[in-house]
């Protein structure tokens, strides 16, 4: 029989069956289109990476929905599209995914479905999280049977900041110094700081300071608090940076739009221009700020362009996967 449950009264009916084992927290993010969603599931305990990469690979080959799932250590990043979709699951192969995506006003409804751990990954560990406000239990699932879940999450707007030429000869990073104003944003309850990448650009600019990188953060914001964070987000800059060439970057997309990708790609392997990236970021709904002066929007919108793939970001363009590469 369904029934809807609270975080607390899963944790209290079922927190002492020794195969439980509580996510640490769900934060799904969303799109001002209402189209998209991505979610932030940090698996058990924040530290089973061995679930986490399980299910990154079931769920990409099992769900429709997603269109893109990575790991980062014991999180899972699962960018969907909304909708609903039958599961074919198949033990070993397809063992768990999503079944269905929607955005119900100020909420997010996520439902999942899985086969014998993935069925209790999906109900009750799930069920606990910290985000959740409640989950519909629709199956328990356990030993080898099936489980199917419910999971209601509030709305969080995503919130993507690109960052470029902070620093000067002498002083200053951009990578830490974005780091530090995010952290700080989360520890005032602005915002949750989700994700933090550091995109290689041309090399060989003669404007760089020394490695030629711009920094992007991912954040979570509350439903119409995207302009006032990001406000306070170039406050902050405006009194940490020692260029005067600072830019920052600032979007409300889930998904990262084939203009902005070629534009991030041109900027890894030659000079662009700043009219280039005027025009980029106008078509591609992405606002720009000159901090400090212009020229650092373009590296800026190009961190944007990147934020989603990390472990590649960071490598300079032409190099091949394992060449290795770092900011420095």
């Amino acid at each position: 029989m369904e029934e809807e449950l609270t975080p607390g009264e899963i944790r209290e009916r079922y927190g002492d069956l020794p195969y439980i084992t509580p996510y640490e927290k769900i934060i799904a993010l969303t799109d001002e289109a209402g189209e998209h969603v991505e979610l932030h599931e940090y698996h058990a305990r924040g530290r089973c990476s061995g679930g986490a990469a399980w299910e990154v690979y079931h769920y990409a080959r099992t769900s429709p929905l997603v269109i893109n799932a990575r790991r980062e250590g014991a999180r899972n990043i699962f960018i969907c599209q909304t909708g609903k979709e039958v599961l074919e699951l198949t033990p070993g192969f397809s063992g768990a995914g999503l079944e269905e995506v929607c955005i119900d006003g100020d909420q997010v409804a996520v439902t999942y479905a899985g086969l014998a751990g993935g069925g209790v990954a999906a109900t009750l560990c799930r069920g606990m999280a910290e985000d959740v406000l409640s989950t519909v239990v629709h199956r328990q699932g356990g030993g080898s049977g099936l489980g199917r879940a419910t999971l209601r999450l509030p709305v969080t707007r995503k919130l993507v900041i690109g960052v470029d030429d902070t620093d000067d000869a002498e002083r200053g990073a951009t990578w830490s110094t974005v780091n530090e104003i995010a952290f700080e944003l989360e520890e005032e309850r602005e915002c949750l700081y989700l994700g933090h990448t550091i995109v290689q650009l041309f090399p060989d600019n003669p404007h760089k300071t020394t490695n030629c990188c711009s920094t992007a953060v991912v954040l979570g914001v509350g439903p119409g608090r995207a302009d006032d964070v990001s406000e306070r987000f170039r406050e902050m800059l405006t009194e940490r940076c020692y260029s005067d060439q600072c830019g920052m970057a600032a979007s409300g997309a889930v998904l990262v739009g084939e203009r902005l990708r070629g534009f991030t790609t041109a900027a890894r392997h030659r000079m662009v221009t700043l009219e280039d990236a005027r025009e980029v970021a106008e078509r591609s709904g992405v606002n720009l700020f000159e901090v400090t002066g212009p020229r650092g929007c373009i590296g800026a919108l190009a961190a944007v362009g990147s934020h989603n793939a990390p472990d590649t970001a960071v490598i300079p363009f032409g190099v091949p996967m394992g060449g290795g590469a770092g900011a420095g």
